[in-house]
């Protein structure tokens, strides 16, 4: 049986009917990768830089693993305490390395390191969060 993802319901996978937050495609950005999205400094949320990334599927495996590590799903109480830091730490790493002008494939690379790099760390028993 697939796990369920952990993720309350507003950071869900998109279902096309919302509005993007990247620009449509156009001569000025012929490729989605390579237009600056807005600072990350100034109002982006963390659920919109997964979003337009692209990478909600990485973190929920991330945090798949965490949940693991940890003994398993135990309840919600438990579940936030230790997801909340990890989010708050991906988000530290994104605010400290994303400044004006970044493109979406910058960030994109940015935050699946980020993740891989947690990911491997999580697997050799480095860290469990919130546990």
């Amino acid at each position: 049986m697939a796990p369920t993802t952990p993720f309350p319901a507003d950071m869900g996978e998109k279902t096309g009917t919302e509005n993007s937050s990247c620009p449509p495609q156009d001569k000025d950005h012929p490729d989605p990768g390579t237009f600056s999205i807005p600072d990350v400094s100034t109002g982006m949320t963390l659920e919109q830089i997964i979003d337009i990334t692209g990478e909600f599927a990485h973190l929920n495996e991330l945090v798949m693993i965490h949940i693991e590590n940890a003994g398993g799903f135990v309840g919600t109480g438990a579940y936030f305490r230790m997801v909340q830091p990890l989010l708050d730490l991906l988000e530290v790493e994104i605010r400290a390395r994303c400044g004006p002008g970044i493109t979406q494939q910058q960030m994109k690379l940015i935050v699946h390191d980020w993740i891989d790099q947690e990911i491997k760390a999580c697997r050799k028993g480095e860290r469990v969060r919130g546990a």
